[in-house]
């Protein structure tokens, strides 16, 4: 299967085509990107020399030749391809905020009009899998809210508030420079940002909502001097108290026969460079503490878009996908 990826620039785009090289029937024949226009693609990721020698090519959905596309452009870009990848037939996941949130919220979320809204299946493929089936496109979920929906959701209808308290690595910020990711603002270093106001808030609440929960849900997000992954900590605030047996059944029976989530002690290290989303849990009665840990760019971005293909096309699930994270 032929794969276009929009928007292959950036961190995501490196790691899509990391990780498709591994997979056994899918092979990226398309990377665009502005700026990098006619650049073999391991000039800008040079962790990928000598396994491609596909180049960068300006964006041309009309004339694109593929089976399959993955846009991984910033939100308001992505709403601008979707409509045309859609009209050809051209089966899509999209690494954007575009299609996540309902068009109301997502307008008032991001402030900007969304002028190409369709409805499209939310890619956190342990909760919409069946929905994910078949699609034609799919809206990959953003990083916070993978960890974090992963970590509260055995527990959110039991829930009336959810607080999640994230720490990210600076590769979040994405590829380019700023005050963000400068080495002297994050070294030695911990900061908060956007404490009410992330707009992956959004994503936490309605999948809250679609688990049947009506918890009141916050969220606050650190900066962290690391490259990748996210630890959340999901404090759960119960109508009622469970206990540490009770608590850890909801938990295993949720996530039986979920290969990338792993029931144990989560640690950045633990999952770094994987599509695992390793999650522990600890009951105090009426409050649970839930840890999670990803890594943003593969099971917060790259990776579960790559779940969500295989998902799509009737492929394994695990395919690309089946390995270990890099420790230590």
């Amino acid at each position: 299967m032929d794969i276009a990826i929009i928007g292959a620039s950036g961190f995501t785009g490196g790691d899509l085509i990391r990780l498709l090289l591994l997979h056994s029937k899918a092979e990226v024949t398309c990377a665009t990107s502005r700026s990098e226009e006619g650049k073999p693609v391991s000039s800008v990721h040079r962790n990928l020399k000598d396994l491609t020698d596909i180049k960068f090519t300006n964006p041309d959905i009309e004339n694109l030749d593929a089976d399959f596309a993955f846009l991984a452009v910033p939100h308001t870009a992505a709403m601008k391809y979707a409509g045309q990848l859609k009209e050809r037939g051209i089966k899509t996941v999209d690494l954007s905020a575009d299609y996540r949130l309902s068009k109301d919220i997502y307008e008032s979320t991001y402030g900007v009009e969304h002028t190409c809204y369709f409805e499209a299946p939310y890619g956190l493929p342990e909760l919409h899998r069946e929905v994910i089936k078949g699609a034609d496109f799919v809206a990959n979920p953003g990083c916070f809210p993978t960890g974090a929906t992963l970590a509260a959701a055995p527990l959110a209808k039991l829930a009336h508030t959810i607080i999640y308290d994230s720490k990210t690595g600076v590769s979040g910020a994405g590829v380019n420079p700023s005050k963000t990711n400068q080495y002297t603002n994050v070294a030695d270093n911990l900061t908060a940002y956007k404490w009410t106001s992330h707009r992956h808030l959004a994503e936490m609440r309605q999948e809250a909502k679609f688990l049947g929960s009506s918890a009141k849900c916050h969220f606050t997000p650190h900066l962290l001097p690391v490259n990748r992954g996210i630890l959340t900590t999901a404090h759960i605030l119960l109508n009622e108290p469970l206990t540490q047996e009770e608590v850890e059944k909801l938990y295993q029976d949720r996530y039986k026969n979920e290969f990338f989530v792993r029931l144990q002690n989560p640690s950045l290290g633990g999952v770094r460079g994987s599509n695992f989303c390793d999650i522990g849990v600890e009951s105090e009665g009426t409050r649970i503490v839930a840890v999670s840990a990803i890594d943003n760019l593969v099971k917060g971005a790259s990776g579960q878009a790559i779940q969500n293909m295989n998902i799509m096309c009737g492929f394994e699930e695990t395919d690309g996908l089946r390995f270990g994270p890099v420790f230590p």
